[in-house]
C-alpha cells in the first residue's frame, strides 16, 4: 500500500495561480456541418436554436463534427486552463447523443480547472466517447502531483477506453482531489485509475463518484481519502487512509483500519436517503431539459441500471439561463415569477441574495460559476421548506466580511422541539421531498483575500448534503491567519440531515458545528488550519487546547457518523496541539460513530491532535507520522 509522503506537503503550499498565455477562442463562427463553435453564437440547422442561451463559454458537440474540430477545442481549453487554478474562466463542453472517436482515431481529452464534461443524453450510454477523457499530474518544482487538481468534473456519458498508451498512460485516469466529481458514468474497454503513476510522487488527495458503472477495475493508487456512492465496481484495487463505500454492487468488504491484507474500507449496503443531482440533456427531439431525479431510500447501484432515472423532466422554457452580466436584481426577479435558474460559465458579483424561495424550485450551474459577494451580503440564501435542488456552484468570499456564503432554510434555535401542527406537517413534506445541495463548494481566499464567518448554515430539516467541499484557502493570494478569516465551515441546526462526502478544511474554530437531531454523515475529510501563529491564539478557552473538527452539540441525541477523518500539520515552527478532532457528547447509543482516525500528516511540523474522540484514542503527532490513529467504534 503506497502510503503518503508528508514531506510532499510544502510542495502544495508553493502551488500559486500560474500565468497563461490568452486563448483566442472561436466566437462568432457557425457550425456548419460540424465545425465546433461556443453555444452563444448562431444556432445551427442541426439542433434547436436554445443553445445559444448558454454563452460563449458553453461548447455543444455533435458526432457529425470532423473530430480533428473537436479536439482542437478542448486542447485549447485545457492548455490554458489545466495551471489555471485561481483564473476567472469557466467552460462547459457538452457532447450530444452519439458516438465520438473510433480505434484507429480514439477522442483523447484533458480537463483543466474550471471545466465541466457532460454528455446530453438521456442515460449514459447516449453519448460515447471512444478515447479517454483525463485528469494528469501538475508538475510543480520538480514534483508531479494531483494534490491540487480541484473544480473540475465528468458526467452523464460513456468512456468506451481506446488505445492512448500502454503500461501507466494505459486505462482512463482521472488523478483529482477535492471538488472534482464524476457522475453518472459508464466506463467500458479499460480501467479506471484515480491517480497518474506516469510521474512522481504521484500524489493524489480526493474525492466522489456517484452514480456510475465500471467494468474494468478502479485503481486507486495514492488516493488519501475516495467515496463512491451508488454505484457498480467491477473491483477496487488499493487505497491509503480512508474509503468508503455506501450503496455499491462489488463495493470490498469492510476492513478498517487497513491491514497487510485489506482496507481501510468502510462499506454501507445501502445508501440512506438519496436524491442525484440534477443534468442536462435531450430528449428524443433533440431539445433541451433538465433531468430532475426523485428522492429515494435505501438506495443500491446507478439509478439508471435496470431503468430510466426516476424524477421529473424539466423544459427548458421553465428556466432563467443567467450570464455573469445579470444582476442579483433581475435573477431574483425571475425566481419570483416562477422560473427556475440556469447559471451559465463565469464568475458573478453579487449585491445581494440570490433568494430561492419556491418549493422545488432547481438551481443548477454550467461550467463551475462562481458566485462572490459585495459589501458582505449572503449571496445565496435558501427559504423554501422542502425540495429545492442545487447543483454546480463555487461560493467565492469576498473582500467585506460575510456572515454567512449560502443559508438553507430560516432561522431556528439550534435544539429546538418542533411545534404540533403545520410546523410538523411542512417537516413531514421535507423527508418526502428533501432539499439537496450536490457538489456544492465554498473557498475562503486563494484568488484573493475573502472574509466569511460560516460557509453554509443548514436550518432546514431532511436536507441532503451530497458532495461538499467547504475550504479555508491554504495556498494562493489573500492568505494567513488574519487576511482570509473563516470560523466554521458548516453549521446544521436542522433535524434529519444526511451528509455524504463532506470535506471541510483549515477553518479557524470549530470546523462543522452539528446542532441538529438524527443527523447522518458518510465519509468525512478535513485537515485542521495550518496556521495558527500561537496556541493561545488556537484554544477553545483557557486550559483546552485548539478547537474541533467536528462537534456535535449536548442536546443531539442521535447522530450516525461513519469514516471521518482528520489530520495535522501545524507549519507555524512551534508546538500547536488539538485536545479533541472529535467533540460529542458521551450520551450518545452505542456505536454511533464508527471509523474515525487523526493523521499527523508532516514529520516536520510540530503538535498534532492529543485524541480522536472525547479523550479516547490518540495520540497523532511526530512521533507516528502517516500512520492513521484510529476509533473504530464510539461510545
Amino acid at each position: 500500500m503506497n502510503r503518503y509522503n508528508r514531506q510532499m506537503r510544502v510542495v502544495r503550499l508553493l502551488v500559486h495561480s500560474r500565468a497563461i498565455p490568452l486563448l483566442t477562442l472561436l466566437a462568432g463562427a457557425v457550425l456548419l456541418l460540424g465545425v465546433a463553435t461556443p453555444s452563444g453564437a448562431a444556432p445551427r440547422a442541426q439542433t434547436s436554436g436554445d443553445s445559444a442561451l448558454f454563452g460563449p463559454n458553453v461548447y455543444v458537440f455533435n458526432p457529425r463534427m470532423p473530430l480533428s474540430h473537436i479536439r482542437a477545442i478542448a486542447d485549447r481549453i485545457a492548455k490554458r486552463q489545466i495551471d489555471n487554478q485561481f483564473g476567472s474562466e469557466r467552460y462547459a463542453l457538452l457532447f450530444e447523443p452519439g458516438s465520438y472517436g473510433s480505434r484507429r482515431n480514439p477522442l483523447n481529452m484533458q480537463v483543466g480547472y474550471y471545466t465541466a464534461v457532460a454528455g446530453l443524453g438521456a442515460a449514459p450510454a447516449d453519448v460515447v466517447i471512444n478515447g479517454v477523457v483525463q485528469v494528469r499530474n501538475r508538475c510543480i518544482h520538480g514534483a508531479c502531483i494531483a494534490l491540487d487538481n480541484f473544480w473540475r468534473s465528468l458526467s452523464n456519458l460513456t468512456i468506451n477506453v481506446m488505445a492512448h498508451g500502454s503500461g501507466c498512460d494505459a486505462g482512463e485516469i482521472w488523478a483529482v482531489s477535492q471538488a472534482a466529481p464524476m457522475r453518472r458514468m459508464r466506463i467500458t474497454g479499460g480501467d479506471l485509475k484515480l491517480w497518474d503513476s506516469c510521474t512522481k510522487p504521484s500524489y493524489a488527495s480526493g474525492g466522489f463518484i456517484a452514480d456510475s458503472d465500471f467494468s474494468g477495475a478502479v485503481i486507486n493508487g495514492t488516493q488519501q481519502q475516495f467515496m463512491v456512492r451508488d454505484s457498480r465496481l467491477k473491483r477496487w484495487q488499493g487505497g491509503s487512509w480512508n474509503q468508503v463505500f455506501s450503496g455499491v454492487v462489488g463495493a470490498p468488504s469492510p476492513c478498517f483500519p487497513a491491514t497487510p491484507h485489506c482496507g481501510p474500507f468502510t462499506t454501507l449496503a445501502a445508501s440512506p436517503v438519496t436524491r442525484e443531482a440534477p443534468y442536462l440533456y435531450m430528449d428524443s427531439r433533440r431539445r433541451y431539459r433538465v433531468m430532475v431525479p426523485a428522492a429515494q431510500h435505501d438506495t443500491v447501484g446507478p439509478t439508471w441500471a435496470n431503468h430510466s432515472t426516476p424524477g421529473q423532466s424539466m423544459a427548458l422554457v421553465e428556466f432563467y439561463i443567467a450570464t455573469p452580466k445579470d444582476t442579483a436584481g433581475s435573477i431574483n426577479a425571475a425566481l419570483r415569477s416562477g422560473k427556475n435558474l440556469i447559471l451559465t460559465p463565469g464568475v458573478y458579483h453579487t449585491n445581494e441574495a440570490i433568494a430561492v424561495g419556491r418549493v422545488d424550485a432547481v438551481v443548477l450551474g454550467l461550467g463551475f460559476p462562481t458566485l462572490i459577494p459585495e459589501l458582505g451580503i449572503t449571496p445565496m440564501m435558501i427559504t423554501a421548506s422542502r425540495g429545492v435542488s442545487i447543483a454546480d456552484i463555487i461560493f467565492e468570499a469576498g473582500a467585506t466580511q460575510s456572515a454567512e456564503l449560502m443559508e438553507v432554510g430560516q432561522s431556528q434555535v439550534p435544539g429546538e422541539v418542533p411545534a404540533p401542527g403545520p410546523i410538523q406537517a411542512t417537516t413531514d413534506a421535507a423527508a418526502a421531498d428533501p432539499t439537496s445541495l450536490h457538489d456544492v463548494f465554498f473557498r475562503i481566499g486563494g484568488t484573493r483575500q475573502g472574509k466569511a464567518t460560516v460557509s453554509l448554515v443548514v436550518n432546514s430539516h431532511h436536507v441532503i448534503l451530497d458532495h461538499i467541499w467547504a475550504w479555508r484557502a491554504d495556498h494562493g493570494q489573500g492568505v494567513g491567519w488574519t487576511q482570509n478569516t473563516a470560523d466554521t465551515g458548516i453549521i446544521i441546526n436542522g433535524r434529519d440531515v444526511t451528509a455524504y462526502a463532506l470535506f471541510v478544511e483549515h477553518y479557524q474554530k470549530d470546523e462543522v458545528i452539528w446542532n441538529g437531531d438524527h443527523g447522518t454523515v458518510i465519509f468525512f475529510q478535513n485537515e485542521m488550519p495550518y496556521d495558527p501563529p500561537s496556541q493561545a491564539a488556537w484554544n477553545a478557552a483557557p486550559g483546552i487546547e485548539g478547537l474541533a473538527a467536528f462537534k456535535i452539540n449536548d442536546s443531539v441525541t442521535r447522530f450516525r457518523g461513519y469514516a471521518m477523518g482528520s489530520y495535522s500539520f501545524f507549519n507555524q515552527g512551534m508546538q500547536i496541539f488539538a485536545a479533541n478532532a472529535f467533540q460529542v457528547p458521551a450520551t450518545l447509543a452505542s456505536a454511533s460513530l464508527q471509523n474515525l482516525f487523526t493523521i499527523f500528516l508532516n514529520p516536520t511540523a510540530s503538535g498534532g491532535i492529543r485524541h480522536v474522540i472525547n479523550g479516547q484514542g490518540g495520540p497523532s503527532t511526530a512521533a507516528n507520522p502517516d500512520i492513521p490513529v484510529a476509533v473504530q467504534s464510539y461510545p
